[in-house]
């Protein structure tokens, strides 16, 4: 099959289009032609050889999927097949980047009503990092405040639409006020970091008591500020580094007299039954949303899957507002 493939990490000029083996489903996975697939920044991680995939994974990049189911693996208990021609979407444990892809069955969900390929491939790794981060993790409740740093971005885009579904008061931190427009659309309170203190806006605009929970991209260089910006009880939960993995100045006083909770975590690695849990709260809580149109994935571009090194060098960029999609030149969209 096709596949973006590299011969050694490096920058985006390494991934080309080449040819790999077709998976075959393992028992419990399908087989799934890949129509479109979503760009995210664990893939540039991986690419730079900074994320290798874990045990069993594909070597190939791509952590989300949408598609059509062409084969079936073996049965497995507690585990239900989408027929074969279904339209799905996917989270994968990689492999995205290609023709074909085997994923688990219960990381699977049915194309969202009047969705094509391209909007159905923004969802998975977004969503579900979200869901799992916000919900599973930090326990947001209706009527609580959270920060959410790179409100623009795919899971920011996202993490936006899903805290005021579920109840809850979003702030983010934006670059431009073109990003913030955006994230004031989506239905947030914006603060653009580069004009203003994200420490004493949050402050004001939370009264002096700071919020429940932020959801950090940044890393180390946020950190004490994330602490000073938390309310009694808070949580801050770390997904990414991209200002870095170091922090300084770290009041650890701070952390016991404010009762924080602090958390770092990582989706790929988490178990497949912990997936398919997440998977099935979506299904209930957050398909009859995307259905009525009530939220959606923002998709800011797509690329044919042969330019994937442009799709890499967009989002280093961080220009791009909302997901961007790699399509597969036979794709039929619906």
């Amino acid at each position: 099959m096709n596949a973006i493939v590299l011969d050694e990490p490096g920058g985006p000029e390494v991934l080309h289009l080449g040819r790999a083996p077709t998976p075959r489903p393992k028992p419990g996975e399908i087989l799934v032609r890949v129509e479109a697939c979503g760009v995210n920044r664990p893939d540039v991680m991986q690419r730079k050889g900074l994320y290798p995939p874990p045990p069993g994974a594909s070597p190939l990049l791509g952590l989300e999927i949408a598609g059509t189911v062409v084969a079936h693996g073996s049965p497995v208990a507690n585990t239900e097949f989408p027929a074969i021609g279904s339209k799905v979407c996917a989270l994968t444990n990689g492999g995205g980047y290609a023709d074909y892809c085997a994923v688990p069955a219960s990381q699977c969900l049915p194309w969202p009503e009047h969705y094509d390929a391209i909007r159905a491939a923004a969802i998975p790794e977004t969503f579900f990092t979200v869901w799992s981060n916000l919900f599973t993790t930090a326990g947001l409740k209706k009527g609580e405040t959270v920060l959410i740093h790179g409100g623009a971005g795919g899971i920011g885009t996202a993490a936006i639409q899903i805290a005021k579904a579920m109840g809850a008061i979003p702030l983010t931190t934006v670059s431009d006020p073109e990003k913030g427009e955006l994230c004031e659309k989506l239905g947030a309170i914006v603060i653009n970091y580069r004009t203003d203190d994200f420490v004493e806006k949050t402050l004001e605009y939370t009264g002096g008591k700071g919020v429940d929970v932020i959801l950090d991209i940044i890393g180390g260089p946020y950190f004490s500020r994330n602490l000073k910006s938390l309310a009694m009880d808070g949580r801050l939960v770390i997904i990414a580094f991209q200002g870095g993995a170091k922090a300084e100045d770290v009041s650890l006083t701070r952390l016991m007299t404010k009762r924080l909770h602090v958390t770092g975590t990582a989706l790929r690695p988490r178990s497949t039954e912990y997936k398919a849990a997440v998977a099935q709260a979506l299904k209930k809580h957050i398909w009859p949303l995307l259905n009525s149109g009530a939220l959606e994935p923002i998709v800011h571009t797509t690329f044919p899957l042969a330019e994937a090194a442009e799709a890499h060098r967009l989002m280093e960029s961080s220009s791009h507002s909302g997901k961007i999609i790699l399509t597969h030149p036979d794709s039929v969209s619906s």
